[in-house]
């Protein structure tokens, strides 16, 4: 992913709410389960860590991503925002990378 693809993909996480909560239970299956689904569905996720929640929420986000197949487009606070590129439902179109 580019520079430029991952700032267009922090312009549009800017404007969503988190669809899922890490909590003191940390990642579990269903969690991540649910976030691959979401994925599919949506290809832009953002993730809340919640303050029980006693991981480092950039950690949390490699795993996550490792888990889902997917790409972190950044970590703020305990925010994290997950890219993956859907299959079925094309919904985001990246801007193109300079190279032929």
């Amino acid at each position: 992913m580019t520079s430029k693809q991952r700032a267009y993909l922090k312009s549009l996480a800017m404007k969503i709410d988190p669809i899922f909560n890490i909590g003191k239970g940390s990642l579990s299956p269903e969690l991540v389960e649910g976030v691959r689904n979401a994925l599919e569905a949506r290809e832009l996720v953002k993730v809340g860590v919640l303050q029980n929640c006693m991981d480092d929420p950039k950690e949390l986000a490699e795993v996550l991503a490792e888990r889902t197949r997917s790409q972190v487009v950044q970590v703020i606070g305990k925010k994290i925002v997950l890219y993956k590129e859907s299959k079925k439902n094309k919904r985001i179109e990246l801007p193109k990378t300079g190279k032929k």
